[in-house]
């Protein structure tokens, strides 16, 4: 399977309109779209009616959707240079509009590049245990996401006193089997939510604002390592990075976000 199907994402005979059916699978067990499932589908859609690959692309959350209700997707392409294309989604529910994407998409060539960003040394997935949730997570996005917790707090250990700011786990979606792409890095990278509990040292989270994935060099690999940095919370917003790494220590992807941070129901 390959994120596409994941995610269910089909095109019309409009090349510009895509959609999917918001299913339980690919939301949150508040029952609602997982955001980096909706910013995945708007990266493929926009991918798909270009022909190019995905540079970066930042989301922005207005609303939810629900299991049940169909998402549609319409691309505009702004700008289509000779290397670079400049585009946007707006993914809506009827007249209600859920998220808007802007991206850029192309690939330059330049025989020049380079890495300046290190993996964190760290025990492979299977050496680390499995992230354990708070609430039940069957037949919800986090049912088919494993992860593995190489730095961080099981919610056992929660409440309790404020931590150091970063988390380590390894994330796989094993239902995608045919390689990492830009649209599975966006599910993967919805985590700085997930930081914040952390952080804090609360049993908690957050509600996505805002997500924006720079795509660096996609290679093969079966998990990937999230480094997630809390950079403060304030005026309840929590503010974050995360870098995503493949398991020979290639830099696949960063993804930047602010959340309204909330607290978990017991």
């Amino acid at each position: 399977m390959d994120s596409r199907s994941f995610l269910g994402l089909r095109q019309s005979h409009n090349p510009y309109r895509w959609s999917m059916e918001v299913t339980r699978q690919l939301s949150t067990h508040g029952g609602f779209l997982f955001g980096g499932c909706g910013l995945g589908a708007a990266i493929s859609a926009m991918e798909g009616t270009t022909g190019r690959d995905v540079v970066w692309a930042t989301a922005q959350y207005l609303s939810y959707a629900k299991p049940g209700e169909v998402l549609d997707i319409d691309v505009t392409v702004a700008v289509e240079g000779h290397q670079t294309s400049q585009a946007r989604a707006v993914c809506h529910v009827g007249n209600r509009e859920i998220l808007t994407v802007n991206a850029a998409l192309g690939l330059r060539p330049l025989q020049r590049s380079g890495q300046w960003e290190t993996m964190p040394t760290v025990p492979s997935p299977a050496d680390c245990p499995v992230r354990a949730h708070l609430h039940t997570v069957e037949g919800t996005i986090s049912a088919r996401l494993e992860e593995r917790i190489v730095k961080g707090r099981g919610f056992d250990e929660l409440p309790g006193p404020p931590g150091e700011g970063q988390t380590l786990m390894w994330v796989r979606i094993p239902d995608v089997i045919e390689g990492v792409d830009a649209a599975t890095l966006a599910v993967l990278g919805d985590f700085v939510p997930a930081g914040v509990s952390q952080a804090l040292g609360v049993r908690g989270g957050g509600n996505s604002l805002d997500n924006t994935l720079r795509v660096v060099h996609l290679v093969p690999t079966e998990w990937v390592l999230l480094d997630i940095r809390v950079h403060a919370v304030e005026r309840g917003f929590g503010h974050g990075l995360v870098h995503m790494f493949a398991e020979d220590g290639t830099l696949l992807a960063t993804a930047s976000q602010s959340c309204i941070v909330r607290y978990w129901k017991e």
